[in-house]
C-alpha cells in the first residue's frame, strides 16, 4: 500500500540572484500550490538569510508538505514536495524541468519521486 508521494528536486546551475529573491522563491512554491490544488493550513514560513544568503520557505499542506532551500553560493535550489493525495493513483504530471529553467535559470534538474509507505522498499 502507498499512502502518499515524494518528490525530491535539486535544481542546478541556478542563477544566484533568483536564489536570493524571496519574490522569486515564493511564486516558484506558490505555482506548485496551485498546479496540484494543493490546501495550505495557516501561513507559509519564509526566511531570507542575510547578505548573499539564500531562501528557505515551508508551506504545512492538509496533504503534508512543501519545502525550498536555495544555495546561491552553488546555484542550487532544493524542494521537497510530500502529498498524500493520490495514493495509489499517479500525480498529475508536472514541467519540473521547465519550470524551473524559466523561474530560477536552472540548467539541470534531478526529480526523484518516491512512493512512501511501500513496505519492503529499502534506500
Amino acid at each position: 500500500m502507498t499512502v502518499g508521494t515524494e518528490w525530491l528536486v535539486d535544481a542546478h546551475g541556478c542563477r544566484p540572484d533568483a536564489l536570493r529573491d524571496l519574490a522569486t522563491v515564493r511564486a516558484l512554491l506558490e505555482l506548485l500550490v496551485v498546479r496540484y490544488e494543493l490546501r495550505v493550513v495557516g501561513e507559509s514560513a519564509w526566511h531570507k538569510f542575510p547578505g548573499e544568503g539564500g531562501v528557505t520557505g515551508l508551506y504545512l499542506l492538509t496533504e503534508s508538505h512543501l519545502a525550498v532551500h536555495t544555495y546561491p553560493e552553488h546555484g542550487i535550489a532544493t524542494v521537497n514536495l510530500y502529498c498524500c493525495r493520490w495514493g495509489t493513483r499517479a500525480a498529475p504530471e508536472f514541467p519540473w524541468e521547465a519550470t524551473f529553467a524559466a523561474a530560477l535559470g536552472a540548467t539541470q534538474v534531478d526529480v526523484r519521486t518516491l512512493p512512501r509507505g511501500t513496505r519492503g522498499m529499502t534506500a
